[in-house]
Order: structure tokens, then C-alpha cells, then sequence
């Protein structure tokens, strides 16, 4: 499964986890892109809430730039850096080449689609 990003002007494509939370979301999008408000946390990730709660398959993980995690059923959340918590992984960004010069300063809007 393949998911869309556009942020900054630049579109990054995803290869999604296989798990029942990336196929739920994936088949959200099948609705139609979704256009999300992420703020910076941290200094290593982007956080912002979905329009509804999915599944979750929480495990404790150490994140890298380019992971796509849920968090707390209902926070989609994209890393630049790295976080070790408990996460539902959703994927990772296919090719980092701008990805972290994308999302590295102050907060993004993100659109989400399936890819086609």
C-alpha cells in the first residue's frame, strides 16, 4: 500500500505498514484527500489530530526520520528525528531527499491521498 504526502510543495510518497490501522486509514482516503494542520513537537516530529480514531497496535518503538506513527488513536504524527514511545506505525516516507528541510521549521499543512 502507497500513501501520498504533500507538504511544503514538495509530495513524498509512503509505503504503508501492514496492519489493520494503515489499511483503515488508507481506505479513509479512498474518501478523498485529507488536508491536516501539524505542529511542531519536540524538535524531531510533526503532530496533528485526524478527523476521527482509528485502531491502534500501540508497541514501544524508537522512531527514524520518515516514520508515519499514530499516536493516542487519533494523532497523526511524522518524524524528522527521533523518538523512542509507544506508537501505532503506520509507515515511512519512501525517499527523505527534502523531507526533513520540509517539515523542519514551525508548523505544516499536510495532504494526505492514496497513491495512484
Amino acid at each position: 500500500m502507497k500513501m501520498s504526502l504533500q507538504v511544503s510543495g514538495q509530495t513524498f510518497t509512503a509505503t504503508m505498514s501492514s496492519t489493520r490501522t494503515a489499511e483503515a486509514l488508507i481506505q479513509e482516503l479512498e474518501n478523498g484527500p485529507l488536508t491536516l494542520s501539524l505542529h511542531e513537537y519536540g524538535g524531531f516530529e510533526k503532530v496533528g489530530p485526524l478527523s476521527r480514531s482509528f485502531p491502534t497496535e500501540d508497541r514501544q518503538i524508537t522512531t527514524r526520520p520518515g516514520d508515519i506513527v499514530l499516536y493516542q488513536g487519533n494523532q497523526l504524527v511524522l518524524f524528522y528525528g527521533s523518538n523512542s514511545w509507544s506508537y501505532t506505525k503506520l509507515g515511512h516516507i519512501d525517499d527523505l531527499t527534502g523531507w526533513e528541510e520540509a517539515l523542519r521549521n514551525g508548523d505544516v499543512t499536510v495532504t494526505l491521498s492514496t497513491e495512484e
